[in-house]
């Protein structure tokens, strides 16, 4: 019996050119690129330029998917795009970059669930492929977290990064089984009780600004890594799969010291663990396309793969999807 399946098209990401050593921090806080690189794996980041908006870098990131997936924009049905850094409060940026990239036709609309935001577009991409909602449909994880920055905080300010990465699915036919291409399954999860741990204290309807991020970083650490190793895993018991399946994890990139304690809970070794926060920092909701991107450029992501990506972000919200590339 066959299904419809969402397979990858194509993977693009964006950089601004604007790169900030750790050394640069050392100038205005206690801190030392010893110290950041120690506790994070971070050693530089890139922050959009004044008057680069989000939409700017994820339209770049968008053209970046299309080049590499062959494809011409007048293909896309709809944009999905994961951002918690939007240029306005509306509209939405997702319809920015329509606007952006010349396309006149399906729809757009933005999915806020901080880091974890890239999974939550992607199972949601995944849904309208599935209920013939849409065919193609181009998928966008978008940040400029410099915006929202407390620079007295060395706890928060060296961690993030600005960055944008983009990912196309398009409709295909599968046998129903896990070796077929494309998304095999998804987990998603929030529980609110937890929002002071990660959050902005700024907002429309409180302060009436945007706000600087907040974060009790060790708290954080231990729901972390318990619960990205525990989403993993239930989105590939869904798909009928286990660790010794997985060719790649594809982690948010927050940091190393979680991202390493993750895979060694869900038993996969560091050297099929895609890594890119020492160049790119937390870029939140850009960084696991960010990371497929680079991955994919690097030689590490072939067609075929079965890759697992997992994600945790504030509210607190997180998730994984399994895909086979």
């Amino acid at each position: 019996m066959t299904v419809t399946r969402a397979v990858v098209r194509g993977v693009g990401h964006y950089l601004p050119d604007r790169i900030v050593p750790n050394a640069e921090f050392e100038q205005r806080l206690e801190t030392s690129d010893e110290w950041i690189r120690s506790r994070t794996g971070i050693e530089r980041r890139h922050f959009a330029a004044e008057g680069q908006l989000t939409s700017d870098l994820a339209i770049r990131a968008a053209q970046a998917a299309l080049a590499d997936a062959g494809m011409d924009v007048e293909r896309i049905d709809a944009i999905v795009l994961a951002t918690s850094t939007p240029d306005y409060t509306f509209p939405s940026v997702a319809t920015m970059v329509q606007a952006g990239l010349g396309l006149t036709h399906g729809f757009a609309f933005d999915v806020q669930a901080v880091c974890a935001g890239f999974v939550f577009a992607m199972a949601n991409a995944n849904g309208m492929i599935l209920s013939g909602q849409a065919k193609c449909v181009l998928v966008i994880g978008a940040e400029t977290f410099s915006r929202i920055m407390d620079w007295e905080d060395r706890g928060t300010c060296v961690l993030f990064g600005d960055g944008a990465g983009a990912l196309i699915l398009e409709a295909e036919q599968g046998m129903g089984t896990s070796a077929d291409r494309g998304i095999l399954s998804s987990d998603l999860n929030s529980d609110g009780r937890y929002k002071d741990l990660l959050h902005v204290d700024g907002g429309v309807s409180s302060t009436g600004t945007a706000g600087h991020l907040r974060m009790q970083g060790n708290a954080v650490f231990r729901h972390a890594v318990e619960k990205l190793a525990s989403t993993a895993h239930t989105a590939l018991d869904k798909a009928g799969l286990s660790s010794g399946d997985v060719d790649w994890i594809v982690p948010h990139q927050a940091n190393l010291r979680i991202i390493s304690a993750t895979a060694q809970r869900m038993q996969v070794p560091m050297e099929r663990v895609v890594v890119t926060v020492q160049d790119h920092g937390n870029t939140s909701a850009a960084s696991i396309p960010l990371a497929l991107s680079v991955g994919k450029q690097r030689g590490q992501i072939h067609e075929g793969d079965l890759i697992v990506t997992e994600a945790i972000g504030g509210g607190l919200t997180w998730g994984s999807v399994v895909l086979r590339w």
